[in-house]
């Protein structure tokens, strides 16, 4: 039998151990594997050079933190089984196993209605299928189960422990610890790091919700101060969204082409959607778009690009070729929405000096509102447990963080071009 107590050399955390071997099976899956040729960052690459890491990395960091959370709040006397704890890690693992190639492109262009984790459900019910004759004993998994169901339940918020779903989706996760501490490192923007692994210590559980102790709450305020500034600094940097507006209209425009029978060079899983109509319907457990889908990633949609080039159709040689050699498109700041004249005389613009009509010139432009907020009051708050047993929102218990500040939610107006 081959050796499934693996141990991982992580940059960020050191060392990290795949605890059982349940886990390792769900880490040899092929749409896990898939992760390594998905950029964690999609394009942010072309702004910070460094950002080459993986979801795949980005997969096994949230589980070893997750590791960790169990392991601090069993120390705290929370009752967390062996099963629980490998079904929360498995949860986690796979929660972003349903991104497509460069984050959200594909959910804008080639299908119709479906998001990442419509994805990622379905897969996670695939990889349970997959493993379901192999039950393993050292997590004393019930004979009428399956191997995955507990994890899919937590995943789904549908399991009787409501904070083991709080680690894994809610304002204070384990995979936003986890992306925060990696995009900082690879993109070397020093003001993303947090304090994860106070930050976990810090954690409790009070009538089965998560709460951060009260000497953790300035771990906290970093923790959410980093985010707001990735977010502006990295994640929503203007040259990174005026490079995903351009892969999204070179993909666009591919489609229309498909669409009216023109040949283009791709892969057969790019073809699948390049020449179909998919949306949700099409997808479940053992449907073709899934496994279709399985197959693609980052080098099914750069390879492309990089043969349109040479391609017949003006619009999408040239939009490809800037793209590849990095002339992406220029962004500038709108004070309000672009008018229908405006919009007319970008056409014209376009249309005149590239010597295309105006319809195929409405593919070197857009306009895009980007945006975030730190906080949500309407999503699972961030509790501070106070010493005398009583619990407050940090909007609340924050000296430094008012909540005015921690909800607002600012927005930025762009108009991209094709560079002429």
């Amino acid at each position: 039998m081959a050796n499934k107590r693996k141990i991982i050399n992580d940059p960020v955390f050191g060392f990290l151990s795949i605890p059982n071997e349940l886990i390792f099976d769900v880490l040899q899956h092929p749409y896990v594997q898939r992760l390594n040729r998905i950029r964690q960052l999609g394009l942010s690459y072309l702004v910070y050079p460094g950002a080459m890491h993986s979801r795949f990395g980005h997969s096994i960091g949230a589980m070893h933190l997750m590791q960790e959370a169990v392991n601090s709040l069993r120390m705290k006397g929370i009752e967390i089984t062996e099963e629980e704890s490998t079904a929360a890690q498995i949860a986690i693992l796979l929660h972003d196993i349903g991104h497509g190639p460069f984050s959200h492109v594909l959910e804008h262009t080639l299908v119709d209605g479906v998001t990442h984790e419509d994805i990622s459900l379905l897969m996670m019910e695939r990889i349970n299928e997959d493993l379901s004759h192999a039950q393993r004993t050292d997590v004393r998994c019930t004979k009428e189960s399956k191997p995955l169901d507990m994890a899919i339940a937590i995943f789904k918020n549908e399991y009787s422990k409501h904070f083991l779903h709080q680690l894994i989706s809610s304002q204070l996760d384990v995979d936003r610890m986890d992306y925060l501490c990696r995009d900082s490192f690879f993109t070397g923007v020093q003001e993303g790091r947090v304090a994860s692994e106070r930050l976990l210590k810090m954690l409790d559980v009070r009538e089965d919700r998560l709460v951060v102790q009260l000497k953790g709450i300035y771990s906290v305020e970093k923790f959410l101060v980093a985010r707001r500034l990735m977010y502006w600094q990295v994640y929503l940097h203007k040259t990174s969204v005026a490079a995903e507006q351009h892969l999204i209209k070179i993909l666009s425009r591919a489609k229309e082409l498909a669409a009216e029978g023109r040949p283009l060079f791709c892969s057969p899983a790019l073809h699948y959607f390049l020449y179909n109509h998919v949306s949700f319907a099409d997808f479940n457990v053992r449907s073709e778009a899934l496994d279709r889908y399985a197959l693609l990633d980052d080098t099914d949609v750069l390879s492309a690009i990089k043969a349109w080039i040479s391609g017949d159709d003006k619009v999408l040689s040239l939009l490809s070729s800037s793209f590849i050699n990095r002339r992406l498109f220029r962004g500038e700041l709108l004070s309000e929405p672009l008018t229908e004249s405006e919009k007319s005389a970008l056409d014209r613009l376009y249309a005149d000096a590239l010597g295309v009509s105006e319809s195929e010139a409405r593919y070197c432009w857009s306009e895009h509102i980007s945006t975030s907020n730190t906080y949500s009051e309407k999503a699972d708050s961030i509790d501070i447990l106070y010493s005398d047993g009583t619990v407050h929102d940090i909007a609340e218990a924050s000296e430094i963080l008012d909540l005015k500040a921690l909800t607002r939610k600012p927005i930025k107006r762009y108009l991209f071009k094709y560079r002429i």
